[in-house]
């Protein structure tokens, strides 16, 4: 039996989320076209006939800007130490850039296998630019391997499988074969509504919305939801709930459906907006809002 953690890093809207929910076959981590999206370490636990690979998709490397984001880059590098390979994911069709670099530099001493995945190559109509592209790249680091994918697609995703195999331990699974992950199903379906959020407003950054589930009460047959939407302006809390209470209800609508797609049973959902001034800076909140944990 093969097991081990893989982590996944790179910059922020690379596809780290996109892979991790096309490996495991469901939808574990909410995704969105806007950076910033993941901000917690989320484990996937993928069970093969022969293999465990417990994959640990991390918030995208960049600059802070607050101590939120501080937070978010102290938590993916973290998770690259002690695993027994990283997938470095790059947006091949953005080209490799200073952020990808960076990133680099950051990793490749942590002496553990380096998978450079060049993730979105169904992009490339003509696959000899790709081929150039993966040739230069074989100049910037020894890489254990180079492997284009589409994580969106599913592209040579089993290929991945196979190969990553070749370089974890022989040993015991670590977790049973109903483990999915190390979240918990509060965080998920919080999770599913930010995601929402994220899709119908585009009118600001992700960092500026959170969300958290105040009570949650399950029964046989439904599932009884209350979500707190938490912004940092006014202005930002109008936008969600919209005219009439428009907007906060079709958010409610699409995280309700991925909610009762997860957890298999009817769900009643209530969704509230609040705002917190500056929460972003102010570290008490990020535990309140699971964003940190107690021990960090």
């Amino acid at each position: 039996m093969k097991c081990g953690f893989v982590s996944l890093v790179g910059r922020p809207n690379v596809g780290k989320s996109t892979l991790l929910n096309s490996l495991l076959g469901m939808k574990l981590a909410i995704t969105s076209n806007v950076s910033g999206t993941t901000r917690n370490v989320i484990q996937g636990i993928y069970n093969g006939e022969d293999s465990q690979i417990i994959f640990i998709d991390t918030p995208g490397i960049h600059k802070p800007t607050h101590k939120l984001g501080n937070l978010m880059n102290k938590k993916a590098y973290n998770n690259t130490e002690g695993v027994d390979v990283i997938l470095f994911l790059v947006d091949i069709y953005k080209g490799f850039g200073r952020g990808d670099e960076f990133i680099l530099e950051k990793i490749k001493d942590h002496g553990v296998p380096i998978f450079l995945l060049l993730n979105k190559v169904d992009q490339f109509k003509d696959k000899s630019v790709l081929l150039e592209k993966i040739n230069e790249l074989k100049e910037k680091y020894d890489f254990a391997e180079i492997i284009p994918i589409s994580a969106k697609k599913k592209n040579n995703l089993d290929s991945l499988i196979s190969c990553l195999k070749k370089y974890l331990p022989d040993m015991d699974k670590i977790y049973s074969d109903e483990d999915l992950t190390n979240v918990s199903t509060r965080f998920i379906m919080a999770e599913f509504v930010r995601e929402k959020v994220l899709e119908l407003t585009r009118q600001e950054i992700p960092h500026s919305v959170t969300c958290y589930v105040e009570n949650y009460e399950e029964d046989e047959n439904v599932v009884h939801i209350q979500v707190l939407v938490v912004v940092d302006r006014d202005n930002i809390k109008k936008i969600i709930i919209g005219k009439g209470g428009a907007m906060l209800k079709e958010i409610g609508s699409r995280a309700r459906h991925d909610m009762e797609e997860f957890l298999g049973k009817k769900v009643y959902l209530e969704t509230y907006v609040k705002t917190l001034k500056n929460w972003r800076d102010e570290e008490r909140y990020f535990l309140e809002l699971g964003l940190k944990d107690e021990d960090e």
